[in-house]
């Protein structure tokens, strides 16, 4: 029942997440790994192979099922890695909870496995039901809410009412059509956000394009006479579009000019339309389960999150940019479709992004073989986007991949600044024919040099082991070495196993390198034996002195801190923690 719910879910397009519907799959998925975790003793991801057995009884009558498989596998296998990370952390403060014979699990300890191990509270009072635990939910929540206030202070608005000025007006978006118009403030409010002051306006008519879809928010300034205002960011809130200023227009019932910052758009238009052009052939070159997950279209570059299951290959990005390119060279015109009903968009083939609202009309946007609903701002051509050009890859979360691209200028200036940084290198490397060979064997040059640097140092180290066991002390039936050092930690390490070999022994290196200062503890296995002196615990007590922590195990320990100047502290004090 499991795996069909978070299968079906991954599959129809609904990711596991951090909020929303995506959290509802992410309990359900770590539930049931907790169960596998705990009592059929599995430790590896084990989740995922049962989505092979599923789709071989159910594919046929959920065909989405079969398509996106490789998708939901991997998907599901990186969400069970994420959570064993820190699955088997958690279970151990709950060992320790458990051990306290406590029949109520404070609020503050079910926030701290929520927030640190990633346990979604219902787990916790599964587990806690399991063992005839209550758990102080009131105290939860109000952890809870307190991490919300955190974060609400962080970014406090303090807004004003609304001040009208026209009645019942409703308001145009003229942008499709134009870049600037006449306009009449018919409302306006003051608002405070951390010590900053700024206004929100809407206009009559409005020429600016809200924020939406990705795209950011178009600026520009409203002109009067001899006044200017900025016109800093445009949003839409209810349905209503309002324009962010500074300052508030001083003949506030005039008729304004405004005028939209076009050359900002119109990059911002490129980017936009690269990034139809980009949807299109990441879907040709991948996949049909690649789907758009997130998007931003900006002036200076564009991103874009989709669903898919690995990295991609360079290989294949540079497949991607040049089938988009050739897009662009086609010079395909812009072919818009507005205010038309959903049903026949779609029947033109339409793409509709997974999670929008669509109303009964949409507007969609066709370049050649792309068509997609959306309401942004686009070129007249794809020839106008003039070039395209990739900047990075990588991941965001399980199953979605993340791309970020520059277009037009932006684009030559990227490729212009990646060939000067190559000819800078050429220059150091004296202008090699192979550069990739030359720079290779640079690398294989200093990873030698750097393992002789490592022998020396270890040759250095145990030179120094005939001189610890001379200054050996007598110490309740042992020889004590204990010295303050500076050497590498790899060193150090090798050293204290060194000396602590021998029977009857042991050793403290009160050591800084580099700045740091660690503390590390040996003990010879007799001595740990016959005296049960513990390593680990005295290494703890002896880590307060450097302002810092540590542990291990009976034989052999380490500390570390950031206080040097405690290790004289250390050396008199060590005796206290054997007897």
């Amino acid at each position: 029942d499991h795996i069909r719910a978070v299968a079906f879910a991954i599959a129809d397009g609904q990711l596991p997440a951090s909020g929303g519907a995506g959290y509802v799959i992410r309990r359900i998925l770590r539930r049931a790994i907790r169960y596998g975790f705990s009592y059929l003793n599995l430790k590896e991801p084990f989740m995922y192979k049962l989505v092979d057995v599923l789709e071989k009884e159910m594919g046929e009558f959920f065909p989405e099922l079969s398509s996106q498989k490789v998708l939901v596998e991997k998907v599901i296998e990186e969400e069970e890695y994420s959570f064993l990370k820190t699955l088997a952390q958690g279970l151990s403060r709950l060992e320790e909870f458990f051990k306290s014979k406590e029949k109520v699990l404070d609020g503050k300890q079910a926030f701290e496995l929520y927030d640190t191990y990633g346990f979604p509270i219902d787990l916790t009072e599964l587990i806690m039901r399991e063992n005839s635990i209550t758990v102080d939910m009131a105290g939860f929540t109000a952890e809870m809410a307190a991490q919300k206030d955190r974060s609400r202070a962080a970014t406090k608005l303090s807004t004003e009412d609304w001040t009208e000025l026209i009645s019942n007006e409703k308001e145009e978006f003229i942008g499709y059509d134009v870049t600037e118009g006449d306009v009449r403030v018919t409302r306006y409010r003051k608002v405070k956000a951390k010590k900053k002051e700024f206004y929100q306006l809407v206009f009559s008519s409005t020429p600016f394009y809200p924020e939406g879809g990705g795209q950011v928010g178009d600026t520009g300034i409203l002109s009067l006479g001899d006044q200017t205002v900025n016109i800093t960011n445009t949003k839409k809130e209810n349905g209503v579009i309002v324009h962010f200023s500074d300052e508030l227009p001083e003949n506030i019932t005039g008729v304004w000019k405004a005028k939209v910052h076009v050359e900002n758009q119109m990059e911002t238009a490129k980017n936009h339309s690269a990034t139809h052009l980009m949807h299109e052939v990441l879907r040709e070159v991948l996949g049909n389960h690649v789907e758009q997950k997130g998007s931003l279209v900006q002036p200076d570059y564009l991103r874009f999150d989709f669903s898919h299951f690995k990295k991609v290959s360079g290989e294949e990005m540079a497949t991607i940019e040049e089938a988009v390119n050739l897009k662009i060279q086609a010079n395909y015109p812009l072919e818009e479709f507005r205010e038309i009903p959903i049903s026949q968009a779609k029947q033109m083939g339409a793409m509709a992004l997974f999670g929008e609202k669509y109303g009964d009309s949409v507007r969609a946007i066709k370049f050649g073989g792309s068509i997609e609903l959306c309401g942004g701002i686009h070129v007249p051509a794809t020839g106008s986007i003039g070039l395209f050009k990739f900047i990075s890859e990588g991941a965001v979360a399980a199953g979605v991949r993340r791309v970020e691209a520059v277009t037009g200028m932006g684009a030559v200036r990227y490729i212009n600044t990646e060939l000067m940084k190559l000819r800078d290198t050429q220059e150091v490397l004296k202008n090699p024919q192979d550069l990739a060979g030359a720079v290779t064997q640079l690398k294989e040059k200093e990873a030698t040099a750097q393992r002789e640097i490592e022998l020396l140092r270890k040759e250095k180290a145990m030179s120094t082991i005939h001189d610890f066991v001379v200054g050996a002390i007598e110490f309740h039936g042992a020889k004590a070495i204990v010295a303050r050092t500076e050497m590498d930690n790899g060193s150090v390490k090798d050293v204290v196993f060194k000396l602590k070999s021998e029977p009857g022994r042991l050793v403290i290196l009160a050591n800084v390198f580099e700045g740091k200062v660690t503390i590390s503890v040996g003990l010879s296995d007799d001595v740990v034996k016959e005296k049960s002196w513990h390593a680990g615990n005295a290494v703890r007590e002896l880590a307060k002195h450097i302002q810092g922590g540590g542990g291990g195990q009976p034989a052999f320990a380490t500390a570390g801190g950031k206080n040097p100047e405690g290790i004289d502290k250390v050396l008199a004090d060590w005796q206290n923690h054997f007897s």
